[in-house]
């Protein structure tokens, strides 16, 4: 993303912002993969031969699920051990 993109949300430096929309993009990789499993899922529980797979589906998407706050806690962890600039700026 460009340093322009990041400017409405007040990142310390051009770092945060680029982490942070890194982990925005997983974010929403895992977010789609348990909607998709999710989808795909519901349509294999009308026949009874994809039964099966249709709940290794929805386990696979609960999973996804669990994952995403992790996303967000491994961001907060990744952000907070950056420099903030100032500090920088001081030395």
């Amino acid at each position: 993303m460009s340093k322009r993109s990041h400017q409405w949300m007040n990142f310390h430096t051009d770092k945060h912002g680029e982490v942070f929309g890194n982990y925005q993009k997983l974010y929403d990789a895992v977010d789609a993969a348990a909607a998709v499993a999710f989808v795909v899922g519901s349509a294999l529980f009308f026949s009874d031969r994809t039964q099966l797979a249709a709940t290794w589906l929805f386990l696979i998407g609960s999973v996804f699920f669990a994952i995403r706050p992790c996303v967000h806690l491994a961001r907060d962890f990744h952000m907070a051990r950056l420099p903030n600039g100032e500090t920088e700026q001081r030395k």
